[in-house]
């Protein structure tokens, strides 16, 4: 199955990565939900908890029959003038397949971690919630998955990073690039193609 993992600047908040040599300007989120509907089997979405996105991606991802999730920061950035601070993310998932359901794990649909920090770009996400999300996705260590924003590489690396836990040494999985600390981040700006 065909997986997109989607970590676009959130709606309003573009302008933070201005100079970043892919930067587009704001992500047009109506087509790119349509592109994940259209070219993949299952996806994930972050977003920001802000009115505006909420009011914004709510009607776009209604028809889509994805679920709405939570990802619950219990460190967060805690900002000057800021009276409650921003301590979690809608994560929106539309299942490549149904999850199984077994007695090994029971799946939530909301996960605390918390941020990470000196990454390289604003907003970069743990390993942790990317392997929560293809988890969410009900992804396979077999499934493609495409990073459509992928900055430094972090979701890939986490991806290539949940696959080894599938696999034996003896196992024909194709080999795969090693895991490298650096690359790990924020998806970059770009939109999709």
């Amino acid at each position: 199955m065909k997986i997109a993992y989607a970590d676009p600047p959130y709606i309003g908040c573009a302008h933070l990565y201005r100079d970043r040599p892919d930067y587009a300007g704001e992500v047009d989120h109506a087509a790119l939900i349509a592109r994940l509907e259209r070219d993949y089997d299952g996806w994930i979405l972050h977003a920001a908890a802000t009115p505006r996105s909420i009011a914004v991606l709510a009607p776009l991802v209604e028809p889509t029959g994805a679920r709405w999730m939570a990802w619950v920061k219990g460190f967060a950035a805690f900002k000057r003038n800021v009276p409650v601070a921003w301590a979690w993310e809608p994560v929106i998932v539309k299942p490549a397949r149904k999850p199984v359901v077994s007695k090994r794990l029971v799946l939530r649909d909301w996960l605390q971690e918390s941020i990470t920090l000196r990454r390289g770009l604003t907003g970069a996400k743990p390993e942790a919630v990317c392997h929560w999300c293809f988890e969410m996705v009900a992804a396979r260590a077999e499934d493609t998955l495409d990073d459509l924003f992928p900055g430094t590489g972090a979701v890939t690396a986490a991806w290539h990073s949940w696959q080894r836990k599938f696999t034996l040494p003896e196992d024909p999985f194709p080999a795969l690039p090693p895991l490298d600390g650096a690359r790990r981040g924020r998806s970059r700006p770009g939109g999709p193609s």
